[in-house]
């Protein structure tokens, strides 16, 4: 009987493994691969299951938020920037900055973390049902999706805040590359830096979190 199972998500060829050699075979090389390894089949099965962010079909009433963080490691503060992508008006600014020394320990990471959350209390308070978020620190679809340990207060919290929020909000996570010249997730990051006071200019301070695009 095999001790552990290995499964595979994405990769060559989906499904479950019961050697590491076999598991290796599917992911080595291959972009975006995503794997586990679990001590029951139940477990494995689990994981491979298409899961709600996988399955949620998005439609003209889903909200779309890009998120990223920043660290100024001068003052250990950090912060997040948010970019609201709306069809028929024009996108909403979001940033802020934060002053935390125990989660200022995972730099700009605890600002994407915010960013994150930030999306999803905004979707609620506004009555949105579905919500997608662009992101490009892959923990922050992770946390939420178990795939990751929460090992740190900061990422504990972070899931449990996505636990709440998931009962009344369904929530697709799509992954980035950073500065790749993705047009939103370049703003979201210029915004994060703006609310830490490195940004480049290109926004400034509105009311409370909300920022605007100088022109």
């Amino acid at each position: 009987m095999a001790s552990k199972f290995y499964a595979v998500k994405t990769g060559r060829n989906p499904g479950i493994y019961h050697t590491w050699e076999e598991c290796r075979k599917q992911i080595l090389g291959f972009s975006g691969a995503r794997y586990k390894s679990f001590a029951t089949m139940e477990e494995a099965e689990a994981f491979i299951k298409p899961g709600e962010n996988e399955t949620m079909e998005v439609d003209e009433d889903t909200l779309t938020a890009y998120v990223d963080g920043s660290f100024c490691k001068d003052n250990e503060t950090f912060s997040y920037g948010m970019v609201i992508v709306q069809k028929q008006q024009d996108d909403l600014y979001f940033a802020r900055k934060y002053e935390d020394p125990d989660l200022a320990a995972m730099r700009n990471v605890a600002g994407e973390i915010k960013g994150a959350e930030a999306a999803m209390k905004y979707a609620l308070d506004r009555g949105y049902k579905k919500l997608m978020i662009y992101y490009d620190y892959e923990g922050i679809e992770k946390w939420c999706t178990g795939e990751w340990k929460t090992n740190k207060e900061g990422t504990r919290a972070y899931k449990a805040f996505y636990d709440e929020e998931k009962k009344n909000l369904g929530i697709r996570f799509v992954k980035v590359k950073g500065h790749s010249n993705d047009k939103y997730n370049d703003m979201a990051d210029m915004l994060a830096k703006s609310a830490l006071g490195i940004g480049d200019g290109s926004f400034e301070p509105k009311d409370g979190d909300q920022w605007e695009m100088v022109k």
